[in-house]
């Protein structure tokens, strides 16, 4: 095979127009092509970290409300607590105040009525005393024996000697 030099000079010529054509308007276009996609991919990844940073702080920053919120709840139960042993211990209280009133209330009502008694007793005593008096008066018994036994008799039925 024999070497051509005339092809080999018109095939570098042909090549280098074809070249300065392309650089004049393909690779200009390609190149500016090219610089926007790199762009818009350094942009994309520099957009993409921005995004994993925030999200990892929102992350923390939901993590710090999860615990706060829990600490909240927390407290709002212990409070809660508290609140529920005073209002026991408030119940228990009035309870017991509530029952010391009503026994002494008792207790005074069973002293009224023990004066009521007493005084009826009395008034009581005192009518049968009148009766004694008046039947010992009517019948005028001289015996002492038989005066005895009639009080001895009203004294039994007002209930006061065996």
């Amino acid at each position: 095979m024999t070497i051509l030099w005339e092809n080999m000079l018109i095939t570098i010529i042909a090549f280098v127009i074809l070249y300065l054509l392309l650089q004049k308007f393909a690779f200009s276009k390609l190149f500016g092509i090219m610089e926007q996609r790199r762009e818009l991919v350094m942009s994309q990844m520099n957009e993409a970290a921005q995004t994993r940073q925030q999200a990892t702080a929102y992350v923390e920053e939901q993590k710090k409300a999860l615990e706060q919120a829990r600490q909240d709840a927390h407290e709002i139960i212990e409070r809660s607590r508290q609140t529920s042993n005073k209002q026991a211990e408030q119940i228990m209280e009035q309870a017991k105040e509530e029952a010391i009133r009503l026994k002494s209330e008792a207790v005074r009502d069973i002293e009224n009525e023990k004066k009521k008694a007493v005084e009826e007793l009395r008034s009581e005593i005192g009518s049968v005393s009148v009766k004694i008096a008046t039947k010992l008066i009517e019948r005028e018994v001289k015996n002492d024996q038989a005066q005895e036994e009639l009080v001895d008799q009203y004294l039994k039925e007002v209930g006061g000697r065996p």
